[in-house]
This record gives structure tokens, sequence and C-alpha cells, in this order.
């Protein structure tokens, strides 16, 4: 009988630790300490009830069997996280490391541990002027002993500009396509990777499609030699979807990168394709939207910003789902 399991991905929007939190390093502090004014403990566990309280619907209201999140502080709230979903029955466990970013926010994935064995991870520096997100790669092997691999991405945002920061997000996706080549060379070209993140770019940027070798085309990458990705979020363009909302665009800024080895008939562990159409999905509950033509996300924002603070919301971007099979 085959296995199902659905992978997600969520960026949770400054999930932080308490304003004077004494895990966080002196020169985080004084560089949050405007930013975190008023985040203490009963925001802090609002915003987790409320993240929490979507990833319990996710997967037909049973939680994913591994979720890749980012902009997270640290240890702290992540177990914090977990101890929110308890609800799920689920033995959930971490995958997690403190990476250089000058806001502290860090990259992790959070496991059905009664599913998947946690082999190693690799924390892969993206080699920007200003430190930002590492590349994280955990390598997780199913009950069968089948290895998947996944790489979780946040890379450099548009904040000053989409063509001035574009040179950055192209590093990452250099970063990324390098050590994708050398998983392949060590492992083998059927090895089940899967990559996912907030890129800041969208498929067709040529940080993803030239740089990070994706594309929409499933044949092109199961006949490359290059190690090529399988772009999943390409058919969602066409429906004006995005994950994320700038001056009421969508931006399909979240996404799922596969590799051949996830394609192939023949794989052991690879995405469900019924008909052509892969089983991938942006988690959008109502609760989450906002009202009026855009269905944009609600936003938690922070205290420090009142004019867009809001406590009953959630996130600046909608998680994404996808399913494989074994």
């Amino acid at each position: 009988m085959k296995q199902k399991y659905q992978i997600a991905w969520w960026n949770v929007e400054n999930l932080f630790d308490v304003q004077n939190s004494t895990e966080r390093p002196d020169w985080l502090q004084r560089s949050l300490n405007s930013e975190l004014i008023g985040w203490d403990d009963n925001v802090l566990s609002k915003k987790i009830n409320n993240l929490s309280s979507i990833i319990q619907k996710m997967n037909n209201k049973t939680g994913p069997d591994i979720l890749g999140v980012c902009e997270v502080e640290n240890l702290v709230v992540l177990k914090r996280l977990v101890e929110s979903l308890a609800p799920t029955g689920r033995k959930y466990e971490i995958v997690h490391h403190d990476m250089s970013d000058d806001r502290g926010i860090d990259i992790a994935f959070i496991y059905d541990s009664q599913k998947f064995g946690f082999k190693e991870y690799f924390s892969y520096v993206v080699l920007k002027r200003n430190a930002t997100r590492d590349i994280f790669q955990a390598n997780f092997i199913t009950k069968s002993g089948n290895p998947l691999i996944l790489i979780g991405n946040h890379w450099p945002a548009r904040i000053t500009g989409e063509l001035e920061t574009e040179p950055y997000r192209i590093i990452a996706a250099e970063t990324m396509s390098y050590w994708l080549e050398r998983i392949i060379a060590i492992r083998g070209s059927e090895t089940a990777v899967l990559a996912m993140g907030d890129f800041n770019d969208e498929p067709f940027s040529r940080s993803i499609a030239e740089y990070g070798l994706s594309t929409n085309s499933p044949t092109k990458v199961v006949n490359s030699r290059a190690p090529r990705m399988f772009n999943l979020m390409w058919p969602f363009l066409g429906k004006a979807m995005g994950t994320f909302y700038y001056d009421n665009f969508p931006y399909m800024f979240d996404q799922f990168l596969a590799s051949k080895g996830l394609l192939k008939n023949a794989s052991k562990i690879k995405i469900i394709n019924e008909s052509g159409n892969y089983q991938v999905a942006i988690e959008i509950f109502d609760e989450m939207k906002s009202g009026g033509d855009y269905p944009s996300p609600i936003f938690f924002s922070r205290p420090s910003e009142k004019s867009s603070f809001n406590p009953n919301g959630f996130s600046d971007h909608y998680p994404i789902s996808v399913f494989l099979e074994e």
C-alpha cells in the first residue's frame, strides 16, 4: 500500500522571541530594540496560536508531515510552535540551525518523527555583502528507508527595489544550484530532492529560471543531464494567484522545485501526479483572507507597527503544500 506525505512551507512573518529574550545575543538585541517594542509573551502566544490554528487545518485537519518555515528567530519559538500543535497527536521534532542573518531570522523544518527519520543537515552561506539567511539542507529518510532531501530557502528581499537587489538573489540561486549538483554527484541522479522557500522572486524571474535552473517542463527535467528542477508553481500564475501581495498585485514568491528523482514513474518516492496535475496547493483558509477584491493574507505584523498590527492576523504570506507518495 502506498504511503502519502504532505510537505508544506510557510513564511510565518517575523516569529520573534520576546522583546528582551535572554536567548538573544547582545548585538541582535541592540538591532531589534525598536522593532520589538511591545512584543511581549502575550503577543508571542497570540501569534503562535494563530499560526497553529492554520497548520492544524492542513492535510485534512491532521497537520503536515513536514513543515518548512522561515522568519523564525530561534529554537525557543520553534519549540513553542511545536507545543501548540499537540492537538494533532503527532510527535513533531525540529531541525534548526542559527544563521548569521542581520535580523536574526532563520529557516527550519518541523517533521513527524513517526514517519520520518532525520539524518543530518547542512547550512550553506550565501556570499552577500551583508549577512543573510543561509540555504538550509535537511536529509530525511522515510520509515521504508527511502531518502528525501529538503532544501529551505529565504532569498534576499526586494526592500530597496527589485532590480537593485536582484544580484543578491542570483548569488543565492547559484549557491543552491551548486549544492544541488554536489548532491546529485554524490548520491546519483535519481535522488529525491525538493527545494522550497520564499525566493522573493517569481518562477519566471532570472534568478530562479536561469540561475536556479528551474523550468515549467517536467519532461525537460527528466531528460536533462544537468540537475534541473521542475517548478511546481507555474499553473497558479495563469490564475492570477499568489502567496504574497504587494500594492494589490499577487506575487508567487513561495515555491516548490522538484528534482528528476521526484518526477520519474519508477521512483520510490515521487510527487503525486494525476493526469498531469501535480498535487500542489496554496493553502488559503477563509479566516486568513482580507476582504475586498484582492485575497491578500491578513498580516499579524508587530505592535511597533501600529498601522499594520493585527492580533487576529497570521502572516504576510500564504503557506503552500505538495503531496508525495512512496
